[in-house]
């Protein structure tokens, strides 16, 4: 068994649990740098390099986890890494005859005001229409996957909600507007939160590596949380707008350099998307983290972090928004 991005991250993560195993006839883990994990081996290689198949000889299952989740990167380097890696991890899993398991994100299914609670697995996948967003990547890492099933490549593909437990690095949209004083929500819609803490990602890794299951799954919370109950978690208010405000709002923002983020990243505001998880559930599966105990364990961890995170669609929303409201309040206290 092969593992991508095996040295940091998620990866990294996963090896660690994998070398407990004693059922593995062998663990490779692939990486441009190497890793000190007893009972991996180490076969150095960028997933992008032409040598990959040739670096993956004799595994029979390839976890593709080199790839990157930061939104804070430009579009186009975050994109050159996730949709060309997978590209030839796919390529030498159909030279080598093996297996591969990816991970994208429930994103791919789109909030949609008409979404089903939950939404099943088997539910269709929407696109973008945005191709500076990490959703628009995994949805050609989607589109990649479905082309090689197409040539006889074994692929599963788990799609995990919001991640928590990781490093900022894997910190989504969702969670990054908590760097802000209050949350934005649309008038007369109530926010859902759904979240996969990276201790039941990597149990769903684990169980369709070893079992295996096949096809697209969810990974996620059990159910979701309205906003109202991680704005009294985290201390947080909301700002309310109307959509339209809300959307051309952050479609300025975005026009005059403020931030890179699209204003597609504001769609979880208009409508949910909340999984069920059934293929995994129905496969033995459960979550051990609930909703509110993921996001209470984020913000303990993210409390200490001093850095200041960069503006998502949201949080430059809310401070131009808060700005204009105080210098709107500033006037009428001078004309009185």
């Amino acid at each position: 068994m092969a593992v991508t991005g095996a040295a940091s991250g998620l990866g990294r993560a996963l090896v660690e649990r994998l070398a407990t195993r004693d059922d593995l006839a062998g663990l490779f883990g692939i990486d441009t740098v190497g890793g000190r994990v007893d009972g991996v081996l180490w076969r150095l290689v960028d997933v992008r390099d032409a040598q990959l198949p040739s670096r993956l000889a004799g595994c029979t299952t390839i976890v593709h986890l080199a790839t990157s989740y930061d939104v804070t990167l430009p579009a186009a380097s975050r994109r050159a890494l996730n949709v060309p890696g997978t590209a030839m991890v796919l390529k030498a899993a159909r030279q080598i005859g093996a297996r591969v398991v990816l991970c994208t994100s429930s994103e791919v299914y789109g909030a949609r005001a008409d979404n089903p609670i939950p939404l099943a697995d088997a539910a269709p996948l929407r696109e973008t229409g945005d191709t500076d967003t990490l959703a628009s990547d995994h949805e050609e890492v989607e589109r990649l996957a479905s082309r090689a099933r197409a040539d006889g490549v074994d692929v599963t593909v788990l799609r995990p909600a919001t991640m928590v437990g990781l490093s900022p690095a894997y910190d989504g949209q969702v969670l990054r507007q908590l760097s802000s004083p209050r949350l934005l929500a649309i008038r007369g819609v109530e926010p859902l939160w759904q979240l996969c803490h990276v201790d039941d990602l990597i149990s769903a890794l684990e169980l369709v590596i070893t079992r295996p299951l096949r096809g697209s799954m969810a990974v996620a919370s059990p159910g979701s949380i309205p906003q109202s109950v991680v704005e009294e978690v985290t201390g947080r208010r909301r700002m309310e707008v109307s959509a339209s405000v809300a959307f051309s709002t952050a479609e300025r923002l975005r026009r005059a350099g403020v931030t890179d983020s699209s204003p597609r990243e504001l769609d979880h505001l208009l409508g949910p998307l909340v999984m069920a998880c059934d293929g995994l559930t129905a496969a033995g599966w459960h979550a051990r983290w609930s909703n509110e105990d993921a996001i209470r364990q984020h913000v303990a961890a993210r409390a200490a972090d001093s850095r200041v995170p960069a503006y998502t669609a949201a949080g430059a929303t809310v401070a131009l928004l808060g700005t204009a409201a105080l210098v709107r309040q500033a006037r009428r206290r001078r004309r009185r």
